[in-house]
């Protein structure tokens, strides 16, 4: 007779990543990804330093409007010097009141955003109600701390979590370090190689209580900016209709930017600086 696998109503927690973690640690993206890189680490470690052949990420951002919170990131995917991907997908919907963005290690990244989907409708199933803001934001710090042996081995991932808070009516922000650290953001935050030069943008654009047409734009200048001076972030590219991912997170949810919008906006920008010069 064959004996029963490992059931959930054993487990003391009611998060999927525990489960997962204690019954099938194989699964969890530090087993998946880890052993492969240490092959490789013993292969090259006598060899000169070379391009990183793992493909990364970036650049996301983050920050509130008037209804809520808009989050973002570029379609660039870069593989040491080379272009891997203009089509990435780093902005993922992560329940009906959140969503995340990442930046880092493309394959451990996009793992982690859909580990912690997993997570979260594991939770509301066994407990019948969502998580709070502040649990999602925790729980997703708890991923990140479990990610810190690949980080040691130069697999990095950064996730940007956005939710909003129906229970304080308001978008908020959360930000980590590599250790799980989490922190939460007042106003914007972005992450990724680009980050730094959407975050100067954003310093001199970002008002309170935009409209989410404002919102948009704002969001496309910011990444543009990234993309001007950041190798590894692509800029929107009317030609083959690439846009930037982007979603609102309000009261009615998360809400998809559709590119007709985005592509309609750009249009308008480019129009203005133009005009300007």
């Amino acid at each position: 007779m064959k004996t029963p696998g490992p059931q959930f109503s054993h487990d003391s927690y009611s998060s999927f990543f525990h489960f997962l973690s204690t019954h099938q640690p194989d699964l969890t993206p530090v087993s998946r990804w880890g052993q492969p890189i240490l092959q490789q680490q013993s292969h090259y470690e006598l060899s000169a330093p070379r391009p990183s052949p793992f493909t990364h990420g970036t650049t996301v951002l983050a920050f509130k409007y008037e209804q809520g919170v808009i989050i973002a990131g570029d379609r660039r995917a870069t593989e040491g010097f080379q272009i891997a991907e203009n089509r990435m997908e780093k902005v993922f919907k992560t329940d009906d009141y959140s969503a995340m963005a990442i930046a880092g290690a493309a394959g451990p990244c996009v793992e982690m955003a859909k580990l912690f989907s997993i997570e979260l409708e594991h939770y509301e199933k066994l407990d019948g109600v969502q998580l709070s803001c502040e649990g999602k934001a925790n729980r997703l710090g708890q991923m990140v701390k479990a990610n810190l042996p690949l980080v040691m081995q130069g697999l990095v991932v950064i996730p940007l979590f956005v939710g909003y808070d129906t229970k304080r009516s308001v978008g908020r922000i959360f930000k980590y370090d590599i250790t799980g650290g989490r922190y939460e953001e007042t106003e914007f935050h972005s992450v990724g190689s680009g980050g730094k030069d959407a975050r100067l943008l954003l310093k001199e654009r970002f008002k309170k209580n935009l409209d989410h047409q404002a919102a948009i734009r704002v969001a496309l200048l910011a990444l543009a900016n990234a993309a001007e001076e950041d190798v590894g972030t692509g800029g929107p590219d009317p030609i083959r209709r690439i846009y930037p991912t982007m979603k609102l997170v309000n009261t009615q949810g998360v809400q998809d930017v559709e590119d007709d919008t985005l592509s309609t906006v750009w249009e308008e920008l480019i129009h203005a600086r133009s005009k300007e010069h």
